[in-house]
């Protein structure tokens, strides 16, 4: 039996806070993070922020869910049309205090990423499509499960919508992962002056057929 949305909690603004510290758990040694904040301790202190903006956005323009109120996983989505940012969503989504607090460096770092990322990402979706922001499960509740809990759930949903959707990882180790879940490596490529690599990652819309009255 596939899971669905409504075995899982949906993410409020409310919690973000909690939420971005049990994603910088997760993600505290993860390649594209590691460029942004090289500093482990420095790291420890500014991943949150960072992930705290990313969090807002998704919870305001998309949607965000975690396996139960014990956050074991969360995981995040955006439609397309929703991704484009402009100044004003950045401003409400929280990039002042980011900027306060993630340090003029890592900020530098991050929007260097952004440059690289956004071209790819547009170059291989002319289409209608679901993105997968992020996805993470605490450290001490990895290998539970929790991860494909949160991928089965939307994908089911994404299924009957009949739409694709694409994601991109630092993380070579997520690959295969990824593929379980019918995605396919569409692009790999290194971000410009780093040794960061990034796989772009598809999976096609299902071509379900649906039954009944328009």
């Amino acid at each position: 039996m596939v899971p669905n949305l409504n075995n899982l909690v949906r993410v409020k603004k409310s919690h973000i806070k909690p939420v971005a510290e049990m994603l910088a758990r997760a993600y505290q040694d993860d390649a594209l993070y590691a460029y942004f904040i090289p500093d482990v301790s420095e790291r420890r202190t500014k991943l949150p922020y960072f992930l705290q903006f990313s969090l807002r956005q998704t919870v305001l323009y998309g949607e965000v869910y975690a396996t139960s109120t014990n956050l074991e996983g969360i995981a995040g989505w955006l439609l397309s049309e929703k991704a484009n940012m402009s100044f004003w969503r950045m401003i409400r989504s929280g990039l002042l205090s980011l900027m306060r607090k993630g340090g003029r460096e890592s900020l530098e770092r991050s929007q260097r990423f952004e440059g690289y990322y956004t071209p790819m990402w547009k170059r291989h979706t002319p289409f209608r499509h679901w993105i997968l922001q992020f996805i993470g499960v605490d450290p001490v509740h990895q290998g539970k499960g929790y991860a494909g809990t949160l991928l089965e759930s939307m994908l089911a949903r994404i299924d009957e919508e009949n739409l694709p959707c694409y994601l991109t990882t630092s993380d070579e180790n997520n690959v295969s992962l990824y593929q379980h879940y019918g995605f396919e490596v569409i692009e790999k490529g290194v971000i410009p002056d780093t040794e960061v690599s990034v796989w772009a990652m598809l999976r096609e819309k299902s071509n379900k057929l649906h039954t009944g009255s328009n």
